[in-house]
């Protein structure tokens, strides 16, 4: 990977909505140079899809509830934890799922309506698979940064109003 295209990556990572055009200008290359690149990048699975950070707290019927999952597990031989991990991030509650050293084996990233409805995920799927030993369930209770988006930063209100 040559060095405009790891400015590029790193310049949308940050903000993936940059424009081309923007984008061109600041890695000092043209419009059609940083969209083969992009396109490079896709195809090689470096980027895998672009997203928002939202902040669902600011939206009242979606606030939902997060929790991590800390799980350890019994490795298969051949496969080590690569088979168990597949079975787990199938289930469409899972957002991230990542093999940990320390004490546990992978930490789980779910998201629900309620905190029972995680208690159901844990003790009728996550928990009912053969090679899980055991599980420990934490709750997010207030999101301070994510992603390097820092949240509710006091007097800024940076809420985007559309109006009709």
């Amino acid at each position: 990977m040559n060095e405009k295209a790891l400015e590029v990556l790193q310049i949308i990572e940050g903000d993936g909505r940059v424009t081309i055009q923007t984008l061109a200008k600041m890695v000092d290359l043209t419009e059609e140079e940083v969209k083969n690149i992009l396109k490079k990048l896709e195809d090689e699975k470096v980027i895998l899809s672009y997203s928002a950070v939202i902040d669902w707290s600011k939206v009242e019927t979606q606030e939902g509830v997060t929790a991590v999952i800390d799980v350890k597990v019994t490795p298969q031989r051949g496969v080590g934890f690569d088979e168990v991990a597949e079975r787990i991030y199938r289930f469409p509650e899972v957002k991230a799922l990542y093999l940990m050293s320390g004490a546990y084996d992978l930490s789980v990233v779910i998201e629900g309506n309620s905190m029972s409805q995680i208690a159901r995920f844990v003790s009728e799927k996550l928990s009912t698979i053969d090679t899980v030993i055991s599980t420990t369930t934490h709750f997010q209770l207030k999101k301070y940064k994510h992603d390097g988006v820092v949240f509710d930063q006091g007097e800024e209100d940076h809420r985007i109003v559309v109006t009709p």
